[in-house]
């Protein structure tokens, strides 16, 4: 039960951090008739969290409560696919049923991909950094 705690606990503090960080990248991002904050934060946290699982998972030796605050946490935090699907229903209610659609689809194809590009790409820094080419 205690050890279900601490996950819990430090699940809860990395959500506050990335949802701070979250906020703070919407404000500087200014709104649009697409919802391109929204977009740049799940793509970006998605090639984050990429980058972070071969990290923690190729290349050191974590804490064990090190990807349970950065990946679900942090990472889960900063995105936001609830925004994501609240948006959609938006542009859906305003008519915009094109955009809406194509909002729909590209979101978790651009948030596979930057994941997938994120792990290769981390994977070719530990690759040259160790030596092989």
């Amino acid at each position: 039960m205690r050890r279900n705690a601490e996950i819990l606990g430090v699940i809860a503090a990395g959500g506050v951090v990335g949802a701070e960080a979250r906020y703070g990248l919407g404000l500087l991002i200014p709104d649009a008739d697409v919802p391109w904050a929204t977009l740049l934060v799940n793509a970006t946290g998605c090639l984050l969290i990429g980058v972070l699982m071969v990290v923690l998972l190729e290349l050191t030796a974590p804490h064990r409560l090190l990807r349970p605050f950065l990946g679900i946490g942090v990472l889960g935090g900063f995105t936001t696919f609830s925004a994501y699907a609240a948006e959609t229903f938006g542009l859906l209610d305003d008519g915009r049923t094109a955009l809406a659609l194509a909002y729909l689809v590209a979101t978790p194809i651009t948030a596979l991909a930057i994941a997938w590009v994120g792990t290769a790409l981390a994977r070719n820094v530990i690759s040259r950094r160790r030596g092989g080419h």
